[in-house]
């Protein structure tokens, strides 16, 4: 079991916004506003990625249900997996997708998945909040649960971008300084992902830019990687 610093401070952030606001503004909050926006950019860099309607999907930090409402709402008829470290994030999400969705609390550096079951797997804005470590023992859970071919989609932060800088790493270094920290906020540059996906043994497809678009709603903000399990693993 995974000790995460930040689940207690994430259950009783939930817990205020859900006092403080309706469910569907609360639960929108609880991962960074513009549920609609976000969910629809999501769908479409899986469609870049290859998704299609009968595929199984693992979403590692599901969150509200921002991709899985989307996703319900595609036509898609394939198997959906979420976790999260936030039951009540996951009662909402089981609350506005088909029964057939399912959405466990899992808080360890492992998939709750068998082997070779997922055709693609994703963490967005996951890895962007967690240590490097961390991001690499989730890719190499990743690796096993995922079939020959299968691929990994996950949003990063990278110093190159000024927006990231901008919107990250400067607000990140100015609540430190004032003795305010908030959630951790962390970069890992493409050249450090290549190196992990070929110690893990992934295949790098490709980055997507955080202000490329991958489909008629926009781009995500952060950037996208896509690598793939080979055929003869």
């Amino acid at each position: 079991m995974a000790e995460f610093h930040f689940v207690e401070d994430y259950e009783r952030w939930v817990a205020h916004l859900i006092e403080a606001h309706p469910i569907d503004e609360a639960m929108s909050l609880a991962v960074g506003g513009d549920f609609e926006r976000i969910g629809k950019i999501e769908l479409d860099i899986l469609k870049a990625a290859g998704l299609t309607s009968s595929m199984s999907i693992f979403d590692l930090g599901c969150g509200s249900g921002r991709l899985s409402y989307y996703l319900s709402r595609s036509g898609f008829e394939g198997e959906f997996l979420g976790t999260d470290v936030v039951q009540s994030l996951l009662d909402y999400a089981a609350s506005r997708t088909p029964a057939n969705y399912k959405f466990v609390m899992h808080r360890a550096l492992s998939v709750p998945a068998e082997d070779a079951s997922i055709d693609i797997a994703c963490a967005f804005s996951v890895f962007t909040h967690l240590l490097h470590h961390e991001s690499y023992l989730y890719m190499e859970d990743m690796l096993r649960v995922l079939k020959p071919g299968g691929k990994l989609v996950f949003s990063f932060l990278e110093f190159c971008s000024d927006d990231h800088w901008d919107y990250a790493f400067v607000p990140t270094v100015d609540a430190q300084r004032t003795g305010r920290p908030g959630h951790l906020n962390t970069f890992i540059e493409r050249s450090v992902i290549e190196i992990w996906g070929r110690k893990l043994g992934f295949e790098l497809e490709r980055f997507i830019d955080g202000g490329e678009s991958s489909g008629a709603a926009g781009p995500l903000g952060q950037a996208t990687a896509i690598l793939r399990r080979p055929t003869s693993k």
